[in-house]
């Protein structure tokens, strides 16, 4: 016992001198996420919208996924799915919890069409829709490790999808049983730095984002 105690601390403080270094060496050329809080989220009014909620620490406290996906890269490529589509996006940050399936309901729920994505900052991501129950949701990437950026971009293209009333097939994701025990610190200290900044009973806020020099 004693001895896998002794693993645990080691495997945890590895990781969290590998975080220090990461955010240490950043690159600088990666154009910058600019979110700007803009008060209480509202209920949409187009049903030609999808709401993306934001983890309570994306793009701010943390600035990259559990794979080193930038959440730059993320949203532009979320964004750029729904788009493709000719639907529209709206962003909000959901404080109350740090739970994807309830971030991902939240905005479900505040979105026009029914249609909402949930994003924590180590990557998982949850497509959703307002009627159904937190843990019965449309799509579910869990192994956030394995999203890439053309992924993100399916994701955003699915999810308009389903705001459009149509019945898309599934995204298929790859599927490693080693990824869980390779990431399983990495991701729990992730998603302890996440839940750090869980607010009890805060509404969603409205968020406008910027990309470089566009604003959306």
């Amino acid at each position: 016992m004693e001895n896998n105690e002794q693993l645990v601390q080691l495997v945890t403080k590895k990781v969290m001198e590998y975080l220090k270094a990461k955010n240490g060496n950043e690159n600088r050329s990666t154009p910058e996420l600019i979110i700007k809080e803009c008060g209480e989220a509202e209920s949409g009014l187009y049903n030609d919208e999808v709401v993306i909620g934001l983890a309570p620490a994306f793009g701010t406290f943390q600035k990259e996924t559990i794979n080193g996906i930038s959440h730059y890269d993320v949203l532009r490529e979320i964004a750029a799915g729904i788009e493709e589509e000719g639907l529209r996006y709206r962003f909000i940050k959901v404080y109350d919890t740090s739970d994807v399936a309830f971030i991902a309901l939240t905005a479900a729920k505040l979105s026009g069409s029914g249609i909402g994505i949930g994003i924590q900052s180590k990557g998982t991501t949850v497509i959703h829709q307002k009627d159904l129950f937190p843990l019965t949701n449309l799509e579910l990437f869990s192994q956030a490790p394995l999203i890439t950026t053309d992924l993100y971009r399916k994701i955003g293209k699915n999810a308009a999808r389903y705001a459009k009333g149509q019945s898309p097939e599934p995204i298929s994701v790859q599927n490693d049983c080693m990824v869980r025990p390779k990431f399983q610190a990495k991701a729990a200290l992730l998603h302890i730095k996440e839940t750090e900044h869980v607010r009890n009973r805060a509404k969603p806020v409205a968020l406008e984002v910027s990309f470089g020099k566009q604003v959306v």
